[in-house]
């Protein structure tokens, strides 16, 4: 029988104890033993199991995301609310190469720019090497470029692969 990933168990504890919104004894042993039924049942649906590299990377990223996400938060309320009148607001499509092939990472950065408010993940090539994304005031590709490559590829290649 294959190890318990503990991560994902962990996770599923968590999960169930916010959704039942107590940290009572009876629901800690509750939500682990179905963390637990729950990983060993759905095993075969996922055979490839991700390896964390550099976990406190991963720590690092989730802060990155959080701030982002806050930033981003404000800029698309300041949009909404009209705050930005001294220029004009331009919405489009931008073809992002990535190095990134590790199919967690992948999953991982789009849950990140999807839920970054101001960007949406629209597709990836075939092969892999292209992320298109839709971006709600695209005033410099090159810096997106940049960002996306630096901020959140990088630290989910150090992560992942």
């Amino acid at each position: 029988m294959k190890q318990l990933p503990p991560v994902l168990a962990v996770a599923l504890v968590a999960m169930w104890l916010l959704l039942n919104d107590t940290l009572a004894p009876v629901d800690i042993v509750l939500g682990s033993v179905l963390a637990v039924a729950v990983v060993y049942a759905f095993r075969s649906v996922r055979p490839l199991r991700p390896r964390l590299r550099r976990p406190l990377s991963a720590i690092r990223l989730m802060f990155v995301v959080l701030f982002d996400i806050v930033r981003s938060n404000i800029g698309v309320g300041r949009i909404i609310l009209g705050l930005v009148r001294e220029r004009q607001v331009r919405s489009g499509f931008l073809a992002i190469p990535l190095d990134l092939r590790d199919p967690h990472g992948l999953a991982v950065l789009a849950m990140i720019l999807t839920s970054t408010p101001g960007t949406i993940w629209v597709d990836l090539s075939p092969d892999g090497g292209t992320l298109t994304l839709h971006i709600l005031d695209l005033r410099d590709e090159a810096e997106w470029i940049r960002t996306i490559k630096h901020r959140y590829e990088r630290p989910l290649t150090e992560i992942f692969e």
